[in-house]
């Protein structure tokens, strides 16, 4: 998509992808396993009943669709083509109804600016060429007093141990080259962009994965995988 803030190896990546997105075996294993923990995360600051939520990097609609079940009225967008036709399939089969896009989110900022009480854009931040334009149109897309979250990797030594050499390499939990580590993002960095688009950081929460027993928890340590809680001023 010219012009578009998209790495297309990485949306070529995904693509190949695709028809995985919904074997919670597959290589998405992870991400079906922490699921529930990221919406709780969010219904944890914001009811979902009747809110209006988008779901920025949404993939092949994980998250989206668990919004949609939690009553949202979800947009989900993507610039993988593939992982878009999955997720719409998906959904329809499940006889909900999520509005999914091909589209980069500084599009739908453009479009729809201050019309959603919940953004959310997970694992996504660290697979674009520029995460802040990426944060600014969250911000912009987020009604006033409204709720962003982002959920990302932490440029830390123990996350390249963990995320890179032992998820990637070792037990072989994620395709390798999944992740590169100069993408990771500090959380210091992450508020201070937010910050700068009237986005206040009031949550920095690590998320533990045990990959041998497949639990996930919420605890004080952010140095691998952490969730941010942004209100809008």
């Amino acid at each position: 998509m010219s012009g578009a803030n998209v790495d297309s190896a990485e949306v070529e990546k995904f693509d190949r992808l695709a028809q995985d997105w919904w074997n919670p075996e597959g290589a998405f294993k992870t991400l079906h396993q922490i699921n529930p923990l990221r919406l709780a995360y969010i219904r944890g600051y914001h009811p979902l009943t009747g809110a209006r939520a988008a779901d920025i990097g949404c993939g092949g609609g994980l998250l989206a669709e668990a919004m949609a079940h939690a009553g949202a009225q979800v947009t989900g967008i993507d610039l993988a083509e593939s992982a878009i036709r999955v997720a719409d399939e998906h959904a329809r089969t499940a006889g909900l109804k999520v509005d999914y896009r091909v589209l980069p989110a500084e599009a739908l900022a453009a479009q729809a600016p201050e019309t959603f009480d919940v953004v959310s854009c997970m694992e996504m931040l660290e697979h674009v060429p520029d995460p802040v334009a990426v944060v600014a149109a969250c911000a912009a897309l987020c009604k006033p007093g409204g709720h962003v979250f982002f959920s990302t990797l932490n440029r830390h030594p123990k996350a390249f141990a963990f995320a890179i050499l032992g998820a990637e390499y070792l037990l072989r939990l994620l395709p390798r080259g999944t992740h590169e580590y100069a993408k990771f993002i500090r959380p210091s960095e992450l508020a201070a962009w937010g910050r700068a688009h009237g986005l206040e950081a009031d949550n920095i929460s690590g998320l533990h994965y045990n990959p041998v027993s497949g639990t996930h928890r919420l605890n004080d340590d952010p140095r691998v995988n952490y969730l941010m809680h942004l209100r809008k001023n």
